[in-house]
């Protein structure tokens, strides 16, 4: 369930003629409905864990109706994560019905990690398996913080994921690894090949934030990667979309409870623009859509497609999709900040799921040849974009693969099938100063502080549909 966060009260609704009596007795009813629908769904999209809202460089005060940036992942709330430990050894994820042995354990190769689930049997179980790509990232949280992928110095960092209940572990510099190296395996293989022919495995790094094709066996001239694994079981269902045209321009997918736009914008935008896009957006009578978040934008994809196979976009043909130049296609913004840099400039890229090939310039040879323009990390990657700029200021992209910067990436809205079952008064969230978000370190040199979490007590763990807290804010 995704609502949007309304600026009523119930005060507000008294004053039109409601009894306190009548609101409580209607809002409760709307809420059992909307909890009904979110259970019928097999599908459900855990939220982000993103809280604070941002602009094209830093955090900002929430966004009013109207004012740029409005709409923004931060502004609309969903199922919140929530997980049991079991204290066997496995976590229960309350809201997708699934299980996962809690620690990773050694990393492993790709055949490893296939051959591994039928020999686990942590807590008592013999029915684990290798998650799919849509599985595995139920579980990422965009609370974390993407650090620097040449460091081998993880101190202060925020993983991806959720660290009270599940080990992480980021890069081992010991084994001549970076801080980013910690990428989780999963059995969802690229219908295609990436680099240079390299047969390819979808997997979701917890250290940096993204979705990325990986090394599925032997590189080219490089050893075996390994990774780490984490076997899941419980609810096959988990993962498969049930989409149904409405013959009026949207799409709804039953499986998740979403209706989305059939086609696209068909032109691309900066993230500010998509923003407004998609929240001015009025079809088949309803003017609540929004931009996705960048795990409801992820769960479109069609893992089965790609274009140099199916010569089509990663994404079920009921949708219309604009063709690019090449036969390429569109990357797609997502509503989702991605945490990266320096605290006072973590705001400066948001989230985007490539439904075409995840394109990148190599050097062959590594660090002096010639560039190529390759597929580096295939259709259905998830990485992330600067929200305004110049892509000509990128000439050969940027990160370890020299992902390609694009800038001008096009939208796809959704709203919820019980989006208005819920309204919630707006939190007051702001912004905290650079001196709370850098603390001095030792002998009174700034340090990299950790930004606070997203404000419920030690070991308390929210429920579906519990409204979080205000986050913590410095007292001042």
């Amino acid at each position: 369930m995704k609502v949007k966060v309304k600026g009523e009260s119930r005060e507000g609704n008294q004053e039109h003629g409601s009894s306190p009596l009548t609101f409580t007795f209607t809002f409760t009813l709307l809420a059992l409905l909307a909890a009904r629908l979110a259970a019928a769904a097999t599908y459900t999209i855990v939220d982000t864990a993103q809280v604070r809202a941002y602009d094209n460089t830093q955090e900002v005060p929430y966004p009013k109706p109207g004012e740029p940036f409005c709409g923004q992942d931060a502004q609309y709330e969903g199922n919140a994560p929530s997980y049991r430990d079991n204290g066997d050894g496995t976590v229960s994820d309350l809201v997708t019905g699934l299980m996962w042995v809690r620690d990773p354990g050694e990393k492993k190769t790709f055949e490893q990690a296939i051959a591994g689930a039928s020999k686990c049997s942590v807590g008592g179980h013999d029915d684990w398996r290798l998650p799919t790509i849509k599985e595995l990232y139920s579980l990422i949280l965009f609370s974390g913080t993407d650090p620097d992928p040449r460091s081998a110095n993880s101190a202060r960092q925020k993983p991806f994921i959720n660290t009270d209940v599940f080990a992480f572990r980021y890069g081992d510099p010991a084994r001549n690894e970076r801080t980013i190296d910690s990428q989780y395996a999963t059995c969802t293989k690229y219908v295609s090949t990436t680099m240079q022919g390299n047969e390819t495995m979808f997997g979701v790094n917890f250290a940096d934030g993204r979705i990325k094709g990986y090394p599925a066996g032997s590189a080219r001239g490089r050893r075996e990667k390994t990774y780490y694994v984490m076997y899941v079981r419980g609810n096959p269902a988990y993962g498969k979309n049930d989409f149904h045209d409405n013959g009026d321009g949207t799409i709804t997918d039953k499986a998740t409870g979403l209706v989305w736009q059939k086609a696209d914008s068909g032109k691309g935008m900066s993230w500010q623009e998509a923003l407004a896009y998609a929240e001015g957006l009025t079809l088949a009578g309803h003017s609540d859509w929004r931009l996705p978040n960048a795990k409801e934008l992820q769960s479109l994809v069609d893992y089965t497609r790609a274009p140099a196979v199916t010569h089509s976009p990663a994404i079920d043909p009921i949708f219309q999709t604009t063709n690019l130049a090449g036969g390429e296609y569109p990357y797609f913004w997502s509503s989702t900040t991605h945490l990266d840099g320096p605290f006072n400039r973590q705001g400066t890229a948001a989230v985007y799921v490539a439904f075409g090939r995840a394109l990148g310039w190599m050097q062959f040879p590594p660090g002096w040849g010639e560039y190529r323009h390759l597929d580096v990390h295939g259709a259905g990657a998830q990485r992330s974009d600067p929200k305004s700029g110049d892509p000509a200021a990128f000439p050969h992209g940027r990160g370890p693969q020299g992902d390609e910067i694009r800038i001008s990436n096009y939208v796809r809205p959704v709203r919820s099938i019980d989006a208005e079952s819920v309204r919630l008064v707006q939190p007051d969230v702001m912004p905290l100063p650079v001196t709370a978000r850098r603390p001095q370190g030792p002998a009174g040199r700034p340090g990299m502080g950790e930004p606070p979490g997203p404000g419920f007590p030690p070991g308390m763990r929210p429920g579906p549909g519990m409204k979080r807290p205000p986050p913590r804010r410095p007292r001042w």
